[in-house]
């Protein structure tokens, strides 16, 4: 009984001792050169991780990962078409789980830079704005709109709820709330940015609010009265610089960007940065004092339909890739590089003393290479036509109430016809078919919108199927993002009538009909299924070598996009989306190809580029 009692007490004690370390209130200010964590000083050694591009089941493994490379907090960006896929349905679970995020953050001993700016860019669909947004034709994004206001601050009273008891001032880790992102890159609206900081006060984020910029771009995007911090700049003397022209002449000094790596876009070259080079700078940066965020330290995998664009007055459209490795210290499938280890050296000279790094995590699961996966089953598309909207001119997604995927626009010529088609404003890549048979493929990033027609007979049926290949995130166009057919088809100048609209969201594949694999037409848009089994699981990788364009379901987890023309050819899985027994793969591809099997490697293949780097017709 006595031991009982004292077990008892014991636990009271510990679950005490829990309770108060967990609610602790930190201060959390800016000094004259340093932050100021309870009144020390504290150089935050930062790497950028996102949780929407991170299994969740790997949240925690990932972190370790930071701590043994040396790092002390992590950077995030929040989503808003994550969190609120609908207008007014909010999603905070599963990997959207943003709050248990940061609690993870703190179990492992880090801090957080939360960013939760309405637009984070960050190579994201419409750079985190949901696309519903441009339901509405006359709302401008990222301005005063009171409509686009109202939208904003409805959602961050919802994510004030998950993240502001989570602040350092309320015994959290969070330290900082960035606001806005990058602002000066796209205006200079001041009145914009106060109503920023406003919302953000009144979602309950009551600490330390902080801008970022380029340096050419923070006369424009700075909000006086909060902390300056640039991006994109490492050389000391320089960031010092100019966080006192903006800073009434002092620090703390932080660069809010590093950048160890790239990003990479459909048919470029994979990209990448010299790691002896980056480990210089980062040890010049922290022998300086500076407080540094690096971007990234582990990118992930852009899954769903969440890839963004780039377009600029004279760069055309640049989709990017599935895979968001970034080069960065921690690889796709969060093993450690080369760069991780000269950074982590670098770190360990600048830890107080005393203070030793933990040793490296050994990966949990090894990488596998699977038997070629036999394909049971084919939908094809035009074999599985929803009911159609019928309008007399095309209908865009957005006025279809749809935000990603796919829509096949079909029409009847009436007579026969010999001239150039022509598709103005294309949005963003088309395949045509006339009579079921491909004809041309279309292509945004090469501005092409025409094709010439040859139709000898009357009641032949017309087809293109477009796809919303992502929404620009960066930039001027930021505004001018709707998606599919945006204005008119027109035959030798004139203007083709009497469309139908099949919608293919693919936001699920229940519905399909698989039927057994058989000889056809090889070039239209199919779904692919096959199923295999496991005794046990592990890391793997798609080889989409053989497949033309589309994107990739596993167990139900749509894993990405792939594309023939590189330069990422293979398609991330990770372990702790596959199951011991049986598991299922469906592959759209929509320009076809009769596959019979689907094979993967055990290792990724990001640096292949098709030596055209177009279309395959």
């Amino acid at each position: 009984m006595l031991k009982r009692l004292l077990l008892c007490c014991s636990l009271f004690f510990s679950l005490i001792n829990t309770v108060t370390a967990q609610t602790t209130e930190h201060t959390f200010a800016l000094g004259d050169s340093t932050f100021l964590l309870d009144g020390k000083p504290l150089q935050m050694i930062s790497g950028e991780m996102h949780c929407a591009r991170i299994p969740r089941e790997y949240w925690r493994e990932r972190m370790k990962m930071a701590k043994a490379m040396g790092l002390n907090t992590i950077g995030t960006y929040v989503f808003w078409n994550a969190h609120e896929p609908v207008q007014g349905k909010y999603d905070f679970s599963g990997n959207n789980d943003i709050a248990e995020f940061v609690r993870i953050a703190k179990e492992e001993g880090l801090w957080v830079i939360m960013r939760p700016s309405p637009y984070a860019c960050a190579e994201w669909e419409f750079g985190g704005y949901p696309w519903w947004l441009l339901k509405d034709k006359n709302m401008k994004v990222r301005s005063k709109d009171p409509a686009f206001i109202n939208a904003y601050r409805n959602y961050m009273m919802q994510l004030g709820k998950q993240l502001a008891p989570l602040q350092v001032t309320h015994g959290g880790n969070i330290l900082m709330v960035q606001i806005e992102n990058e602002y000066g890159s796209y205006s200079n609206d001041k009145e914009y940015l106060d109503l920023n900081q406003k919302i953000f006060r009144e979602a309950g984020f009551d600490g330390l609010l902080f801008t970022c910029d380029g340096a050419t771009q923070m006369p424009a995007g700075y909000l006086p009265g909060h902390l300056p911090a640039v991006n994109g700049e490492d050389d000391p003397g320089k960031v010092k610089q100019l966080i006192n022209k903006y800073h009434n002449g002092k620090g703390p000094y932080y660069i809010a960007e590093w950048y160890p790596g790239w990003f990479d876009s459909w048919g470029k070259h994979h990209s990448g940065s010299n790691a002896d080079n980056d480990a210089k700078k980062l040890d010049a940066v922290l022998a300086a004092g500076i407080s540094i965020n690096m971007y990234m330290f582990h990118g992930g995998t852009t899954r769903d339909f969440m890839n963004g664009a780039n377009m600029s007055k004279t760069e055309p459209y640049s989709p990017q890739t599935a895979s968001y490795d970034y080069d960065a210290p921690l690889d796709e499938s969060g093993n450690p590089t080369a760069k991780f280890f000269k950074f982590r050296e670098v770190i360990g000279k600048h830890l107080p003393p005393g203070v030793t790094l933990p040793p490296v995590p050994e990966k949990k699961k090894r990488t596998i290479a699977l038997e070629a996966i036999k394909v049971s089953g084919v939908a094809n598309i035009f074999s599985n036509l929803p009911k159609p909207v019928e309008a007399d001119k095309p209908v865009n997604f957005e006025d279809l109430d749809q935000g990603y995927g796919y829509v096949l626009y079909r029409t009847t010529l009436p007579s026969a016809v010999n001239g150039l088609l022509k598709i103005k404003e294309l949005r963003d890549y088309a395949t045509v078919y006339l009579n079921g048979k491909r004809i041309s493929i279309l292509d945004r990033r090469l501005k092409q919108d025409s094709v010439q027609l040859n139709s000898p007979t009357a009641n032949s049926v017309l087809d293109i199927l477009v796809e919303n290949n992502g929404r620009i995130n960066y930039g001027p166009y930021l505004i001018d993002n709707h998606k599919g057919i945006t204005e008119k088809v027109t035959i030798n100048g004139q203007e083709l009538f009497g469309w139908k609209m099949y919608q293919f969201p693919l936001s699920t594949t229940a519905g399909f009909r698989f039927l057994p694999q058989q000889a056809g037409d090889v070039d239209q848009p199919a779904l692919y299924r096959g199923t295999f089994a496991l005794r046990t699981t592990g890391d793997t990788y798609l080889d989409m070598h053989g497949f033309g364009k589309g994107v990739v379901f596993l167990n139900g987890h749509n894993l990405g996009k792939y594309w023939q023309i590189g330069p990422t050819q293979t398609i991330y899985v990770p372990a702790g989306w596959l199951k011991k027994g049986i598991n299922e793969v469906i592959v759209f591809d929509e320009l076809g190809g009769d596959h019979k099997d689907i094979s993967t490697l055990d290792h990724p293949v990001l640096s292949e580029l098709l030596p055209s780097a177009a279309p395959v017709k």
